[in-house]
Formats: structure tokens, C-alpha cells, sequence
């Protein structure tokens, strides 16, 4: 006869506080990827120089810190090879992030800031021709763009994450490579297309 378990009744989540964990854990990826390319930047020469197991402290710290995730023990002393070649992949990564995180940005000062960056006239503006209606338009446009580069920067964030993991001994993924290298294939891509308008 199989045994029951008497577990305590939990507390239902709320939406609010539900809603403020979401927004703290999109803010904590916005800085983790805004840090990816400074640290990948100091790393590789660190890394070079044989300074490996300091240099994947760093990486731990950077995820305890900015993703409010516990620090791991490494398994064994990750090798200068090791280090650098996460800091390239840290520096791809970050220079993908770069694409959502300039973005969501410009949808801050172009949609809730719309009023203060604008001048005017509004005659031609989504939402004019008062400045009311085109700072709403604008703001309201503005707010799919945010999510979505928010909801990227977290995927970044997830990646490097697990790509942290695998320089401190964890197992790597079969996917992650090769979706660290998509990732990175894209944000230069979007960064040539922009590159090429102006």
C-alpha cells in the first residue's frame, strides 16, 4: 500500500508580487548582459596571462550578483584554454546583447520619454497633433518593443548562464554552442543592417 504524504497547503502566489518578480528578474538580465562585454573584455587577457580560476570567479560573481542566482563551487580548476574561450563566447554574447539592450532602451526615451525628447510640432506625429496624444501613441507603441527586448536580454542572460555552468564543471548542454553561435550570428547581423543605414 503506497504511502501518502502529507505536504503543508502553500500560500497561492499573487499577481502582484508574481508581476514584481518578473519585473526585478528583467531588470537583473538588462544589467547581467549590459556587464557581459566589460568582463568578457578583462577576461581574456587574464586568462591569458594564466590567471584562469580567478577569472571564472569572476563569472560566478557576475552571476550571484546581477542574477540573484547562488554561486557554485567549481568542480576542478578551470584552464587558461578554458577561460578564454569563454570569455570569446562572454564577448559574443555580449555584443548580441547589445542589439536588444539598444533597443529596449531607445523604446524608453522614444515612448515613455517621448514628450521630454521630442520637440515638436506633433501635426505629423502618431497621435497628434498634441503632444498628449503622441507621447500616448508612442508610449503605448513602445511597449511590445520593451517587452520583447527585455524577454531577449533574458534569454541571453539564460545562455551565458548555462555556458558559467559548464566552465565551472557542469555538463554542457549539446544545444548551447551552437545557439551561443546563432545568437551571435544575428546580433552582427542586425548590427551590419543598421550599420549600413546611416
Amino acid at each position: 500500500m503506497p504511502t501518502m504524504v502529507h505536504t503543508p497547503p502553500q500560500a497561492p502566489v499573487s499577481r502582484a508580487g508574481s508581476g514584481y518578480r518578473l519585473g526585478r528578474s528583467a531588470i537583473r538580465s538588462l544589467l547581467y548582459c549590459a556587464a557581459l562585454v566589460p568582463v568578457a573584455v578583462a577576461a581574456l587577457p587574464a586568462g591569458l596571462l594564466g590567471r584562469g580560476p580567478s577569472v571564472a570567479g569572476w563569472w560566478g560573481a557576475l552571476r550571484a550578483r546581477l542574477r540573484g542566482r547562488p554561486d557554485v563551487e567549481p568542480a576542478g580548476r578551470p584552464g587558461p584554454v578554458a577561460v578564454v574561450n569563454h570569455a570569446v563566447l562572454s564577448l559574443l554574447l555580449g555584443a548580441a546583447a547589445l542589439v536588444p539592450l539598444g533597443a529596449t532602451l531607445l523604446t524608453v526615451a522614444r515612448g515613455a520619454l517621448y514628450g521630454f525628447v521630442e520637440p515638436g510640432p506633433f501635426d505629423d506625429a502618431w497621435g497628434g497633433p498634441t503632444l498628449a496624444g503622441a507621447w500616448l501613441a508612442h508610449f503605448l507603441i513602445g511597449i511590445p518593443f520593451a517587452l520583447a527586448g527585455l524577454a531577449a536580454l533574458a534569454g541571453i542572460a539564460a545562455i551565458h548562464q548555462r555556458l558559467t555552468l559548464a566552465l565551472h564543471g557542469a555538463r554542457r548542454a549539446p544545444w548551447l554552442i551552437p545557439a551561443t553561435v546563432v545568437v551571435a550570428l544575428f546580433g552582427a547581423l542586425v548590427i551590419f543592417a543598421w550599420s549600413r543605414q546611416l
